[in-house]
């Protein structure tokens, strides 16, 4: 819905006094160059650089585009940078609150304002994942028609989240979680800006980067910590914030974690060797180390996707899929929830039956190539698909499996030098004793072993 007067007299109120506003509003961008991080968004002729007038684009008017990213990335402040940029009608609404009648109402505003006067109209729709089918599907007349350029927000994956009507008739425009240095250039206009903290406090380097950890890739948090931290520190008179105030702030301990040294492999290390012991008490302490530090979960994740080849392989063939689907939902949640679901595949995994098996085998097969043990393929297991390979000897002999007794035709498979080579040797542990059944069988079958 459009701003009623209340709303209009407060927000007039904010741009004549900030003081009053949150840091993190305050320091909100006025101008697409002042957006901090998503460069691969804004370049010449992007499509957010049309919504804000750059461009005439000819009959090729701007696109509606869906912004999707984590929390804390800029997708709000991109709306509110477009809707003080451009002479558009701007309204806003948030799909936590608003149904199809108050769509219904900005569409049948906007038609009104283009037949009237000629004024376009832009419709910012927050956390659009939170509209049913329903009421997505009220959007599509208005966006198919141009009748407003819609920018739609979604911390969700929006091929899952969007129906494919909506997104057919859209941009959809990725941004990526906020990099330190992108967080520490916003954290230090915010010191030093009028619009921020003019100069009043200074953040030490070890501060700063306990800042960065809990800021998570949030530019809303980490300037929203700065604030509570700058207050605390100018109550009690200091210049600066120390390490201590900031940690007494926002109470967060300050983990000792180097996400670019020692700290970073020792703890991951420690997670994994702690997964291989079965320890999942001590797996959960590392897990959580990193996570309070806010090491990258995709980093996590593929540990764990490798530690589930590596150590339990056929014991458990269930702890594979969890670990990838772990990686999957990680990527698609982003933390703070991504937190659950890595200790979900962490208790998985360090609670399951291990074997290496599987890395023992790869690695001796890996071995014997290397030290030039490989050989020609044996002639009837060559491709005899082409014209002259049958005169070659090319698959003459061959034994179709499926056409004997028990699935399995006693024939030599492996090069001459490799022939009674074994690779796999299963553990009796969890469900590999199965595959340590079916290897002891077909080995015998294969002629393989005497019976």
């Amino acid at each position: 819905m459009e701003p009623d007067l209340f709303t209009a007299a407060a927000e007039d109120r904010q741009e004549k006094d900030p003081a009053g506003s949150p840091l993190a509003v305050r320091m909100r961008p006025r101008t697409l160059d002042e957006v901090v991080g998503q460069q691969h968004l804004l370049k010449s002729g992007s499509p957010l650089r049309r919504l804000v007038g750059e461009g005439t684009g000819g009959p090729a008017g701007p696109s509606s585009v869906i912004l999707w990213g984590p929390p804390g990335t800029g997708k709000t402040t991109l709306a509110y940078v477009v809707s003080k940029a451009t002479d558009k009608r701007f309204v806003e609404l948030s799909a936590i609150t608003a149904g199809v009648k108050e769509v219904r109402a900005v569409i049948d505003g906007a038609r009104r304002a283009s037949g009237g006067y000629g004024k376009e109209t832009v419709l910012f729709l927050d956390e659009i994942h939170r509209f049913s089918k329903a009421q997505q599907d009220s959007l599509l007349p208005a966006v198919e028609n141009r009748w407003v350029t819609l920018i739609a927000a979604t911390t969700e994956n929006p091929y899952f989240s969007v129906i494919s009507p909506l997104l057919s008739r859209s941009l959809l425009l990725t941004l990526e979680p906020l990099t330190d240095d992108d967080l520490r250039g916003l954290l230090r206009r915010a010191l030093d800006d009028d619009r921020g903290l003019k100069g009043t406090v200074t953040l030490p380097e070890d501060a700063e980067d306990h800042l960065l950890r809990i800021a998570g890739g949030d530019a809303r948090r980490a300037l929203t910590a700065l604030e509570a931290a700058a207050g605390a520190a100018l109550d009690k008179g200091e210049p600066l914030i120390s390490l201590t105030t900031l940690e007494e702030t926002v109470d967060r301990a300050a983990v000792k974690y180097d996400r670019d040294g020692d700290q970073h492999y020792d703890v991951a290390s420690a997670l994994i060797k702690s997964i291989r012991g079965s320890d999942v008490d001590a797996a959960l302490h590392y897990l959580a180390r990193m996570i309070e530090a806010g090491e990258d979960p995709r980093f996590i994740a593929r540990r764990l996707m490798i530690s589930a080849s590596e150590d339990i392989g056929l014991a458990d063939p269930n702890a594979l899929p969890i670990a990838v689907a772990a990686a999957q939902a990680v990527a698609m949640i982003g933390f703070p929830e991504a937190a659950l679901t890595l200790s979900h595949a962490t208790i998985a995994l360090a609670l399951a039956p291990k074997s290496n098996a599987a890395t023992t085998a790869i690695g001796a097969a890996l071995d014997d190539v290397r030290r030039g043990l490989a050989g020609p393929v044996p002639p009837h297991l060559r491709d005899g698909h082409y014209k002259g390979a049958a005169k070659l000897g090319h698959a003459q002999g061959y034994v179709y499996p499926h056409d004997v007794p028990e699935g399995i035709a006693a024939q030599q498979y492996a090069p001459d030098a490799l022939k009674d080579r074994e690779y796999y040797t299963p553990t009796r542990h969890g469900t590999e004793a199965r595959y340590a059944d079916a290897v002891e069988w077909t080995r015998k079958h294969l002629g393989r072993r005497a019976p």
